[in-house]
């Protein structure tokens, strides 16, 4: 026994190099099916690996990614993608090292992982690319649009046919994501929630978003809901939420957080993080990432600037921004009942330093528009939306950009109802730009 050992130590340190470095990721489907696997290995050409390999694990909605890294020594990355609420349970029981979400982490989630570090932090959660949950029908459905209220209505089961809306169609057929998911609980947050209703029993679930849109695409008398990347065919409605204007989840307004039913994607990372969990996190935010994002076919957070046609019903300061000038493709948000900067909004002032900066504009050519919510006080709403704008101001300021200009709007041009408080919040935003 004792010459067994003998023989077995030098044998040691080979045994551990040949131990493949191990990454597990959990969490949405959304993030899983293609767009996680597509960063995993973009991040792994990046760092010169080699032999990278992808195939299906046991379980459906698993993955597997084998490489070795650019020493020759074995890598691995486990992808379980059944749902955002499995991410935070797999954090919270050790078998995740970053957790994928389409939806924010709840109270009670960050509560129960309180041990892992604060996840509502900067470095913790991180927001990887924009979605809209799109509203989808057969392809030969006429409707055009629904509002969030009519939405409620059918998923809770108190709409029950088309008829109802005004076009011919019989029953509706329900579809929905299953509770596990981000999707489905970004829309009970967005549409069921506000409107106190309820998903009704006879709508048929669905742990893929693939699956769901390819069935709303082959029935006539279908409604789901998807991620923008997964619409497979289908016709998307553009949705209303109260007053605002009906909207298309555009990539424009998806990217600026105006179209009503569009979400963040995210990772989140516990405050000991695997070196090989944050840099996949690092390479997810880095243009290279960000470029993939959108090559899935969600929104990256990448900044560009966009014509906005001007209309008469615009402010006169406004219609002459759109006659003059051009509107970065980002709005800068801010924390719950807050004047600080939201974890995207903190990335997104690098984002908008880079554009200014390589296009020349890093003095005197951008303009910041803050825009908020009705006030009882006169004048408050304009006052406190230009204070949001001066913080954003004053970011911008450390990363060497003077702005040209700095207004407030108050409750103008609303992207969103004023009634609820998720409508108030989308509300109170900031918009750049640029000459």
């Amino acid at each position: 026994m004792r010459r067994l050992l003998i023989l077995l130590i030098p044998l040691l340190p080979l045994m551990a190099l040949a131990e493949p470095a191990h990454l597990r990721v959990q969490g949405s489907n959304t993030i899983g099916a293609a767009l996680l696997p597509a960063l995993v290995k973009g991040l792994l050409q990046a760092q010169h690996a080699t032999a990278i390999e992808q195939r299906p694990a046991a379980v459906a909605n698993e993955t597997v990614i084998q490489a070795q890294d650019a020493q020759g020594r074995p890598l691995r990355v486990d992808i379980a993608a059944h749902g955002s609420s499995t991410g935070f349970t797999a954090l919270g029981r050790g078998e995740a090292d970053l957790a994928a979400a389409s939806r924010p982490i709840s109270d009670a989630e960050a509560h129960q992982l309180q041990a892992l570090g604060d996840l509502r932090a900067a470095s913790a959660e991180q927001v990887i690319g924009l979605d809209g949950v799109a509203v989808i029908v057969h392809p030969d459905n006429p409707l055009p649009q629904l509002t969030t209220e009519q939405l409620a209505q059918i998923f809770s089961g108190q709409i029950q046919r088309w008829e109802q809306l005004g076009v011919v169609g019989g029953e509706i057929h329900r579809y929905a994501r299953d509770e596990r998911s981000g999707t489905f609980e970004t829309f009970k947050a967005l549409v069921l929630e506000p409107h106190q209703a309820s998903l009704t029993a006879q709508t048929q679930r669905f742990e893929s978003s693939d699956e769901l849109a390819s069935q709303v695409a082959a029935d006539r008398q279908a409604i789901g809901f998807s991620s923008l990347a997964a619409v497979h065919g289908a016709k998307v409605l553009a949705v209303a939420e109260g007053d605002a204007p009906a909207m298309l989840p555009d990539r424009a307004l998806v990217a600026n957080e105006d179209y009503p039913l569009s979400r963040r994607l995210y990772f989140y990372l516990p405050a000991n993080a695997k070196p090989q969990a944050r840099a996949l996190a690092d390479f997810a935010q880095s243009p290279c990432g960000q470029a993939i994002v959108a090559a899935q076919g969600f929104v990256s957070q990448q900044v560009n600037a966009q014509p906005v046609p001007p209309h008469a019903d615009m402010p006169p300061r406004y219609r002459t921004l759109a006659q003059q000038a051009q509107r970065l493709s980002v709005n800068f948000r801010f924390q719950e009942g807050s004047a600080s900067l939201d974890n995207k909004a903190l990335r997104d002032v690098q984002r908008v330093a880079d554009y200014l900066r390589q296009n020349g504009k890093l003095q005197s050519k951008a303009v910041l528009v803050g825009f908020g919510d009705p006030k009882e006080t006169p004048g408050r709403a304009a006052l406190l939306s230009r204070l949001r704008a001066l913080a954003v101001r004053r970011e911008l300021a450390r990363d060497g950009v003077e702005v040209l200009e700095v207004t407030g709007m108050g409750d103008e041009l609303p992207v969103a109802g004023n009634d609820l408080e998720q409508g108030r919040l989308r509300n109170r935003r900031v918009e750049v730009w640029v000459y």
